[in-house]
């Protein structure tokens, strides 16, 4: 079990720890509810340390990513950020992952908690074909805070006043100082607001969190738990590896087809992707249930005529429309919105309806 760098901040503030991926984190502080309207109204900050954090190196690096990767690297600029997959040759996903280009040497990459090691380990299987590649893992030297909701540009105003928020577009990232220490910061996130991820030396963090949470005091800011951060992402229709994507999830059945250039040359996982692009079977689709029920991950759906036709991927109480929501891997032909289903909780059909993608539209940016 490790603990990132803001570990006794969190501790001191009261939260609730649970063990995830690996470490230590914060599942909540003040409850789920209060932290996630915050992110909607105000503003939130989010530990995110425990994201694993590599650099891949060498002048064939962007060659090697667009080997080992889905989406096209080649469309990327010194100062772009990029979602992307990482397949496996039958096509289910090693990881999703945000691939920010520092220079056409340089490349970071970021990607989940709970497959670091798994991915640093993949990675490494593939990057010796291309010659003076190199792979490094600086997830313990280096921490990810998250600073989201509408009051973000106010609060960088006053922690970063040298820093132009309103010139960073949607995917980009630019370098700033805090400190003597160099910043990398972002605008990659995970909640539908606008905001920033910041990366910085551990040796820092404690300082720049500070900092924040002091000047969002006037606006309302709160940390924030993993539990809101999940709400959060589900309201967006937001995919989380190991409920709407994994090893056995192809990419085009998952609502993610955007994310696989199928033009762009040789990709792990192509021959298998083109295979189910001429059929797919599935798709992943919202549902919300009339009641109070809650729907939970492998639950089963069903048709109107009783038939199974999917399973639930995640599921909460949205505390923004205040209905039970969730998303599901369905067969396509009932992926419809307004296509009416059944979920199967202890036993009882509870019934719901298919709907569209994002739950809540996001705020203007």
């Amino acid at each position: 079990m490790k603990k990132t760098a803001l570990y006794s901040w969190h501790e001191q503030a009261g939260a609730k720890i649970i063990d995830f991926g690996g470490y230590f984190m914060p599942v909540q502080y003040s409850g789920i509810i209060a932290e996630h309207k915050a992110v909607r109204e105000a503003a939130g900050l989010f530990d995110v340390s425990h994201m694993g954090n590599f650099f891949v190196r060498g002048a064939r690096a962007g060659e090697f990513l667009q080997y080992l990767t889905t989406n096209d690297i080649g469309a990327l600029s010194d100062g772009d950020a990029q979602y992307n997959l990482m397949l496996y040759p039958d096509g289910g996903i090693v990881d999703d992952l945000i691939i920010y280009r520092i220079d056409a040497g340089t490349w970071f990459l970021i990607v989940n908690a709970s497959n670091a090691l798994k991915d640093f380990e993949w990675i490494g299987q593939h990057i010796g074909a291309f010659d003076g590649v190199s792979l490094e893992d600086r997830t313990d030297a280096l921490s990810l805070v998250a600073l989201q909701g509408p009051e973000t540009a106010a609060i960088l105003r006053i922690v970063l006043p040298d820093f132009d928020f309103a010139a960073l577009g949607t995917f980009t990232f630019r370098k700033t100082g805090f400190n003597g220490a160099e910043l990398i910061i972002a605008r990659t996130g995970y909640t539908g607001e606008q905001g920033v991820e910041i990366c910085m030396p551990n040796e820092v963090a404690q300082e720049l969190w500070t900092a924040i949470i002091g000047a969002g005091e006037r606006y309302g800011i709160r940390p924030i738990g993993l539990g809101a951060r999940d709400t959060l992402r589900l309201e967006m229709g937001y995919s989380l590896y190991g409920h709407e994507i994994d090893s056995t999830v192809n990419p085009l059945e998952a609502r993610l087809k955007w994310v696989v250039k199928m033009q762009k040359g040789h990709f792990i996982g192509k021959g298998a992707c083109e295979q189910v692009e001429l059929s797919p079977r599935k798709t992943v689709a919202g549902f919300s249930l009339e009641g109070r029920a809650l729907p939970r991950q492998h639950f089963k759906l069903y048709n109107a005529d009783r038939q199974e036709i999917g399973t639930v991927c995640s599921g909460t109480l949205s505390p923004t429309l205040q209905e039970p929501i969730g998303t599901c891997s369905i067969l396509k032909e009932y992926g419809k919105p307004g296509t009416r289903v059944f979920v199967e909780i202890r036993g009882a059909l509870h019934p719901g309806t298919i709907r569209a993608l994002p739950f809540v539209q996001s705020s203007p940016v």
